[in-house]
């Protein structure tokens, strides 16, 4: 029997064989452990430890006994049970049972795959890519094999899938012109893809502005906006005519501050140049510019004020914070230095009634001049802050 073994074994076919049952067994075997999962919540842990062994001990010795039939050595008891199992593999049966049992690895081998690639935590084009085509590959991976699976069941069951396909294609054809719309949404969504237009983690506002938000979701059929607010805009990849993307290669923060006509137009223009410089100095700011600021002077007489604005480079998506803190520092210098910043006024006429006047005592006013430009401030966050955005408008 020995020498039967090793010269069986010599046998190119027959390792082939062997490879085949065992890759067969492996499926079978993690088929039964997803199945064994659902049971978890309603049956004992000691009773299932029984049955995962069971049914491992099951596998094991089918394993053997086909590879001892497809070796052929005659080995009793495996041989023979070797043969009944193939023999029934060989039936519709057991075909349900390998092609099952293969979709559900292959299912698990491309989220296994899918969550080892991880973008990294610096937001760039090539994170936001890789974060787009993880989803959409991973997605479309998981189409083909229920489609692979699908076709394998029906074959093994006795129906012809040619045929079957030539029918469902005529019956496609007569569908597809009345879910055009769909069809516009893939292709819309593949040139999104294709082109990069914009991507998971992007912060986008579609058609002129009337949906915006960060990018959650995107595949060839839809995109998924999270709003400020948590809105979630689930939105047809058809029906996106325009895309203004916010954070793309890098931004840019439209520093304006409004000073009144009396004011000292020179001495405010310092006091710009003094806050962004000293904005751009900040360590703690500094690595979110790309280029020193630009201090364009007086941009707009407008009818309640005299317009000053600089411009800064930044990177994507940091210019919600840096043009907050901007706010918050330019606020404090012209306080310091004595220039107002206009706010609205209204005359209101009371008629002819009499008046009555109480005086009252007034409160002592805080000393803007003593605030700190250097205090504690928020670190720069990466969500979209649209206030902003509506204000610049």
């Amino acid at each position: 029997m020995l020498d039967l073994l090793i010269a069986q074994l010599s046998k190119p076919w027959v390792w082939l064989k062997v490879v085949a049952v065992l890759l067969a067994t492996y499926a079978v075997w993690r088929a039964g452990q997803s199945l064994l999962r659902l049971l978890r919540p309603h049956v004992g842990r000691s009773l299932l430890r029984l049955i995962k062994w069971l049914w491992l001990a099951v596998c094991l010795f089918s394993a053997l006994s086909v590879s001892v039939y497809a070796v052929y050595v005659p080995v009793p008891i495996l041989f023979d049970a070797g043969q009944i199992i193939t023999s029934w593999f060989r039936d519709s049966a057991g075909q349900l049972v390998v092609i099952v049992a293969l979709a559900l690895i292959s299912w698990r081998l491309i989220s296994s795959l899918s969550a080892r690639i991880v973008p990294g935590d610096e937001f760039n084009r090539r994170a936001v890519r890789l974060s787009t085509l993880r989803g959409v590959v991973e997605s479309t991976l998981r189409v083909i094999i229920v489609l692979i699976a699908a076709i394998s069941v029906l074959q093994a069951i006795g129906i012809n899938a040619t045929t079957l396909l030539a029918g469902v294609s005529v019956f496609g054809l007569a569908v597809g012109f009345g879910a055009q719309s769909l069809i516009k949404d893939v292709f819309n969504g593949f040139f999104i893809l294709l082109e990069d237009q914009y991507g998971v983690g992007d912060v986008i506002a579609v058609n002129s502005g009337s949906l915006s938000g960060n990018v959650e979701k995107l595949n060839l059929r839809v995109t998924a906006l999270r709003a400020l607010d948590g809105t979630v805009h689930i939105v047809p990849n058809g029906q996106i005519q325009t895309v203004s993307v916010s954070s793309k290669d890098w931004s840019r923060v439209v520093a304006t501050v409004d000073v009144t006509y009396t004011a000292n137009i020179n001495e405010a223009l310092r006091v710009l140049e003094q806050v962004s410089q000293g904005l751009y100095a900040d360590p703690e700011w500094r690595g979110n510019f790309l280029d020193g600021p630009e201090v364009q002077g007086v941009t707009n007489l407008a009818a309640d004020g005299i317009e000053l604005r600089a411009l800064f480079k930044v990177q994507p998506k940091t210019q919600y914070a840096l043009h907050r803190e901007f706010n918050r520092r330019i606020k404090i210098a012209m306080d310091q230095a004595g220039i107002e910043i206009p706010f609205p006024q209204r005359t209101i006429s009371m008629g002819d009634a009499p008046i009555s006047i109480r005086l009252v005592r007034d409160q002592p006013k805080p000393d803007l001049s003593k605030q700190e430009i250097s205090a504690p401030h928020p670190r720069p966050g990466e969500s979209r802050d649209p206030e902003s955005e509506e204000a610049r408008d």
